[in-house]
């Protein structure tokens, strides 16, 4: 589990992006659910790195968390779900749809035991995700509902949108191809806003890639591609992100600027009767914050995470997505963090970066060939004229 020297400014990017994700994941774990006044009140101050668990060592009893071990550095199924994604390109090899979740990714959920690290022990990650994603095995093993549909009637959450990094990192520098390719794998998990913020947050990451990249021109990316409430969400957040570059003055005002969007409502912990149900003016919360902290932070990575974090609400997830963008734009993990996530969690965080990357390659190669092909074929049939 020891970090391995990049070699070339595309496994920087990849590396920085899913070993960002997976340490925002770990640090906003044990403060997820809480609002930050709490935060502030439970921890006398703002995280500013790995925590223990809210409720010390009764964790294994305390409700809601229990029976979890969210703190001291241990991942949760957004890393969980990012890496079984990875698995799932290094078995394809190529970009994905709907069908591959139903061929791979949810056989690997419910067959292959692996060590969880909430539950600090081995078992199969099907044991550990949320209902929302168990409902992949309900609609796709047990339904066997079409994987391009199977996602209507699951809860609208970020269910499918938090493990999307790898799409937009396979689809580095194209955020609309990275936006079309998570819309179609998320249809077999999520529909309406939740599948939207699916493909926006691939889009960011790949937007990220680009040479030259900034938060801006991520945000920018993003708001060429997002739909309906989605992209008004975006917006606005950002819009009021923009006047800040602390995150401690940040948060109440994004909190106000998403709250409009916002189905689940002012308490996290008792969802409003509007909760995650299907609409076309709302957004999930979750990636309209990441993207206002990673504006906040003008890109940093511990600024955006720890902004993240001390927000609250769903906070692992969307310190999971700011790390991601962050990680992809090339602003470093701090190391004594990944070292012990990585250590704490069990596992090697950097391994599926180089799995990655290598598919990257292999899948830009593939695109080249495809698109000669085409040209060609194009040219015969006297589609190209001189004048073109």
């Amino acid at each position: 589990m020891t970090p391995k020297e990049p070699e070339s400014s595309l496994d920087e990017k990849i590396t920085g992006a899913l070993v960002g994700a997976a340490v925002g994941d770990a640090l906003g774990g044990p403060v997820e659910g809480y609002s930050p006044d709490q935060i502030l009140e439970r921890h006398g101050g703002r995280v500013h790195g790995i925590v223990g668990p809210w409720n010390g060592d009764a964790w294994r009893t305390a409700r809601p968390i229990a029976p979890y071990h969210k703190g001291d550095g241990h991942v949760t199924d957004d890393t969980l779900m990012t890496h079984a994604l990875v698995r799932v390109y290094a078995t394809v090899r190529d970009h994905l749809d709907a069908y591959a979740l139903a061929d791979h990714l949810v056989p690997d959920l419910m067959t292959n035991p692996r060590w969880i690290p909430e539950l600090e022990a081995e078992a199969i990650p099907l044991q550990r995700i949320f209902l929302a994603e168990k409902w992949l095995a309900t609609r796709l093993h047990y339904g066997h509902v079409d994987p391009r549909e199977a996602g209507v009637g699951n809860i609208v959450n970020c269910g499918a949108a938090m493990y999307m990094a790898p799409v937009g990192l396979v689809n580095a520098a194209d955020p609309a191809g990275a936006y079309a390719e998570a819309l179609d794998i998320a249809g077999a998990h999520q529909s309406s806003y939740g599948r939207e913020a699916a493909g926006v947050f691939a889009a960011a990451v790949a937007a990220a890639c680009v040479p030259g990249a900034t938060p801006d021109s991520v945000v920018t990316a993003c708001l060429a591609l997002a739909k309906d409430g989605t992209r008004t969400a975006v917006e606005r957040v950002c819009e009021v992100a923009a006047r800040y570059s602390d995150f401690e003055s940040a948060l109440a005002p994004l909190r106000e600027a998403i709250a409009p969007y916002d189905t689940v409502g002012p308490d996290y912990r008792a969802p409003s009767l509007d909760a995650r149900r299907p609409s076309r003016t709302r957004a999930i919360e979750e990636l309209p914050v990441a993207l206002g902290m990673l504006v906040v932070s003008g890109g940093d990575y511990r600024h955006a995470v720890l902004g993240s974090v001390n927000y609250g609400r769903d906070c692992d997830s969307i310190a999971t997505m700011a790390g991601a963008v962050a990680g992809a734009l090339g602003s470093p993990v701090p190391q004594d963090w990944s070292k012990t996530v990585a250590e704490a969690s069990r596992l090697d965080l950097w391994e599926p970066a180089a799995t990655l990357t290598a598919v990257t390659r292999e899948v830009f190669a593939r695109d080249v060939r495809r698109r000669r092909a085409h040209e060609a074929a194009f040219t015969e049939i006297g589609g190209l004229r001189c004048s073109d």
